[in-house]
């Protein structure tokens, strides 16, 4: 492993399961990396406001926080999130968008749109654009629209889903873990 930390931002907005994706990709790291820090940062996220999440592991990790024009990737929740900070991304990195909408406040009381074209916006990044949400509704409960994220994730990164799916056993409750394996192995068979 490479002395260079790993930096992954996971941005979303409140109820979309980041904070769960954060712990499971964390439980993934803590095997594969010496040193593992996580930042949460929940602003409004119970009225639909942003959440983001960092995700730091190597060999020794100083600091939680991703500095802008660092991140190894974004998990983007949902496209206006993921547009909003791909100022953190590094030069070549990777982002893995859920292809959803959410209207933001503004665009709800009709003070703005909705911005169109965003992916012409990661235009030279590395972008992986996965319908997590319609995936998640396939599989039995829209809530797995993050497990769905994270497998299309590992396939990219190309891990194998069995740790993944150990992260799962150690994080879900038992009463939504089928569900959640399934939502992950969709994901990880995603051909985008």
């Amino acid at each position: 492993m490479s002395n260079k930390p790993v930096n992954i931002l996971i941005v979303g907005v409140g109820g979309q399961g980041t904070i769960l994706a954060s712990r499971i990709l964390a439980y993934v790291a803590q095997n594969i990396a010496k040193d593992v820090k996580v930042s949460e940062i929940h602003g409004m996220s119970q009225r639909g406001g942003s959440v983001v999440t960092q995700v730091r592991y190597g060999e020794k990790v100083y600091a939680p926080v991703i500095a802008e024009g660092t991140a190894d990737i974004i998990i983007g929740f949902e496209k206006l999130e993921a547009l909003r900070w791909a100022k953190y991304l590094k030069k070549g990195g990777k982002m893995v968008v859920n292809d959803q909408e959410i209207d933001p406040m503004p665009v709800i009381m009709g003070v703005a749109e909705y911005p169109e074209s965003i992916y012409d916006s990661f235009d030279g990044e590395e972008l992986l654009k996965v319908p997590a949400l319609t995936m998640a509704r396939e599989v039995g409960n829209q809530k797995a629209t993050n497990v769905v994220l994270l497998g299309a994730l590992a396939k990219s990164l190309g891990h194998e889903a069995t740790l993944w799916e150990e992260a799962l056993e150690n994080t879900v409750p038992q009463k939504f873990l089928e569900l959640n394996l399934k939502a992950f192995r969709m994901g990880y068979g995603f051909e985008g």
